[in-house]
């Protein structure tokens, strides 16, 4: 076969016309089957045979081989062109044959042959072969045939010129650009299809099973619904655990004015139910805007409804009215303790007493439910919707230092004793000498704290620290301890005592008078005499008198744990007046709680150690946990040989025979205390009736418990009004708490040696 030229669309030349340096004719562009030539079987064209026949065999081996034919996709002349080399250097191959061929090759040497400078040589060096060996192998004059016929064409070309022969130009070969490899792009279209493929199912995946709030949030805040989870109140108990007052579990009914139909006729139903007034419902179950001006659809009717009445309600099937869980504040003992306990609102906010003041330890936080719910009435969660839980937590309980019995019974007592006697106001408190701990508090009158709204505000305080008064003679004993703890006075002195005093242009007389003759300390205390009580006083000085006062714990609130307690007041020396040396020291013109009163003794009877009076004893979280409170305030007021001496002075009260304690005596028990008459302080004015006062300790030898009992009556000495009162409680307290009775028996007292 003959070798093949270059391919000819290759020649990135355009035109038709040779070109004019010599070379050959530059082709048309057009490429393709456009060059394409006929080519015989032989590999030559018909009208290269004829001129072959008409040329003689000296053209035949001269002519180089024509290109074959090639037809590629595009028809684009991109292979390079190679310069053709000049015929004059295959002179040596026609000198050989001897024939015309050489002068044809000489005189076309400026034309430049198509194919490569290798395939013409061996072109020439074939047809200078073919001459030799006389036409032998038709494969050798096929490629003479083929060399001449292109020495032949370039010969043409060059006819005419008159020119030199031309060096040929040499240019740079272009690199090959391949074409693209059709497996390649299969696969690579494959891998892209499958790639696409794989995005789309996995984003499929993802918006139907994936969550997708960028999608499922649209419309979202249309069907979320938000219920409040309410803290559980802490409960509040006594020292035993027992619960005082506590939460259990209710409903609460609302209405949703936009689905409500007939407001009024609803109304009518729900009011027997939930006690509400029906007007009050109506206006609850009208339609309004919030302040966004979307329209409400909440709206509160009760809180704290019983399980069974939230039932009925429900029954009714009224649309638009629904229930949810809530709690109500359950008082077992109606109004025992109510006025330390409180009372709680309707949303179980504390709003009095022990509820108020430890509102925060008691309420918790609420939780808050978010969930997407149906199109539906009873706001039903749409299963697998939206859901968002902040969870409640609940509040502390507290333990407190009183008593459950022992309150119990003081309310009994004191109840009865002040209605025998047509009083108004009482108070008694117990308390533990030892640590400063309220065994009771006791309030006249008192209230049902399950249905508080029936009650006025004035009987839902608590006396003992809200009742302002003039003490009276149970002060006397702060007098009578200061003149011992200063050396004024000791248990076994004796005094000539006057039947009067004068102070100022005021007349001070005892009630039992000694009428000048000499009596003893003992004496002076038993029958409370007010001339004894200003001499010491006088002896003392009013300085003395008001930081013994103070050291006692008067004029400022005990810290006891109740909100608003009264702190009293007692004047400085510079505020006294002419008549303050007589009037103070006897318990007037001095304004003290019976609580500060019944601390001011319990120091006494523990050994002259006062402790602060608290009511909580530990604070219980949610999780069982136990936190004590702040350890009480302490400070020595007399020291212990003087308290002993003014507890032995004490109890000839309730031992002199006519003294004016005797109602207090208890069987079995020695009894120390005083009695005293003072007056009720209302708005900084007297009020009309007296204030009766008996505050003891038993047993005298070796105290346990201080007990102490104020009542405001229209008349009546203390003595006969709370003496009586303060035996019962005082007996029920030794008793309860099983304290041995006396070994010994009181010392003997006189009054007047």
């Amino acid at each position: 076969m003959p070798p093949r030229t270059p391919d000819p669309r290759r020649n990135p030349s355009r035109g038709g016309r040779p070109a004019d340096d010599g070379s050959a004719p530059a082709r048309s562009g057009r490429g393709g089957i456009f060059e394409a030539q006929a080519y015989t079987p032989r590999g030559r064209s018909v009208r290269e045979q004829a001129r072959s026949r008409t040329s003689g065999q000296a053209a035949e081996t001269t002519e180089p081989a024509p290109p074959t034919l090639r037809v590629v996709d595009g028809g684009r002349a991109d292979e390079p062109r190679t310069p053709r080399q000049p015929a004059a250097r295959s002179g040596a191959a026609g000198g050989r044959t001897g024939t015309a061929a050489g002068a044809a090759k000489k005189a076309a040497a400026p034309a430049r042959s198509r194919a490569p400078r290798a395939q013409t040589g061996a072109a020439t060096k074939a047809g200078g072969a073919a001459t030799k060996a006389g036409g032998a192998a038709p494969k050798a004059r096929s490629t003479a045939t083929n060399a001449r016929g292109t020495a032949d064409n370039r010969s043409t070309a060059a006819k005419g010129r008159a020119t030199a022969p031309r060096p040929p130009l040499r240019r740079k070969p272009r690199a090959q650009l391949k074409l693209a490899d059709s497996n390649r792009r299969l696969r690579l279209g494959a891998f892209l299809a499958l790639a696409m493929f794989a995005g789309i199912g996995i984003r499929l995946i993802t918006l139907q099973v994936m969550p997708t709030p960028a999608y499922a949030n649209g419309g979202l805040q249309d069907r979320l619904r938000s219920v409040t989870l309410f803290a559980s109140r802490g409960g509040i108990y006594d020292r035993s655990g027992v619960p005082l007052t506590h939460s259990v579990e209710a409903r609460y009914v609302y209405a949703d004015p936009t689905l409500i139909e007939n407001p009024a006729e609803a109304a009518a139903k729900l009011s027997p139910l939930l006690g509400v007034a029906r007007s009050d419902l109506e206006k609850r179950m009208a339609k309004r805007k919030l302040p966004t001006g979307v329209q409400s659809t909440f709206a509160w009717l009760a809180r704290g409804v019983p399980i069974d009445k939230a039932n009925q309600v429900m029954a009714l099937n009224i649309k638009g009215i629904g229930t949810e869980y809530d709690e109500r504040r359950e008082i077992p003992g109606a109004d025992l303790a109510a006025n330390l306990i409180g009372i709680t609102g309707e949303d179980l906010t504390g709003l009095e007493g022990l509820e108020a003041r430890y509102d925060d330890v008691l309420r918790g936080t609420n939780g808050k439910h978010l969930f997407e719910f149906g199109n539906d009435a009873a706001y039903t969660p749409i299963p697998n919707g939206y859901s968002e839980i902040q969870e409640a937590k609940p509040g502390s309980s507290l333990t407190l230092t009183i008593d459950r019995d022992l309150q119990y019974e003081f309310q009994r007592s004191l109840s009865e004793n002040v209605q025998a006697r047509k009083g108004t106001v009482g108070a008694a408190i117990a308390i533990d000498i030892k640590t400063g701990e309220v065994l009771a508090q006791a309030s006249q009158p008192t209230f049902n704290a399950a249905d508080w709204e029936d009650y006025p505000a004035v009987d839902r305080e608590d006396a003992a620290t809200s009742f302002v008064v003039d003490p009276g003679s149970v002060h006397k004993a702060i007098i009578f301890g200061a003149g011992l703890e200063e050396g004024v006075i000791n248990k076994n002195t004796v005094w000539p005592v006057p039947s009067t005093i004068d102070k100022a242009d005021t007349t001070y007389r005892d009630t039992h008078p000694a009428g000048g003759k000499k009596m003893t300390m003992a004496g002076a205390l038993a029958y409370s005499s007010n001339v004894t009580t200003i001499k010491i006083a006088d002896k003392l000085g009013p300085q003395k008198v008001y930081d013994y006062q103070l050291k006692f714990g008067l004029g400022k609130p005990t810290g006891e744990g109740m909100p608003g307690e009264a702190s009293g007041r007692v004047l400085p020396p510079a505020e006294w007046n002419g008549t303050s040396p007589g009037s103070i020291p006897i318990g007037h013109s001095v304004d003290v709680t019976p609580l500060q009163m019944a601390a001011v003794y319990a120091a006494i009877a523990n050994d002259g150690k006062w402790i602060q009076p608290h009511l909580i004893k530990d604070t219980v979280a949610p999780d069982g946990s136990r936190v004590a409170p702040p350890a009480p305030e302490t400070r020595q007021v007399i020291s212990p040989q003087h308290a002993a001496d003014l507890r032995y002075l004490m109890e000839a009260v309730t031992t002199i025979p006519d003294a004016t304690g005797v109602n207090g005596r208890i069987k079995g028990y020695r009894v120390a205390g005083k009695t005293g008459t003072g007056l009720r302080v209302v708005d900084g004015k007297y009020a009309a009736g007296e204030v009766a006062s008996f505050i003891g300790m038993a047993p005298a030898e070796a105290p346990r418990y201080v007990v102490a009992v104020f009542a405001f009556t229209p008349s009546g000495g203390g003595g006969d009004v709370a003496g009586p009162a303060f035996r019962e409680m005082m007996q029920y307290t030794l008793q309860h708490y099983r304290v041995p009775p006396s070994t010994k028996s009181a010392p003997k007292y006189t009054a007047f040696p």
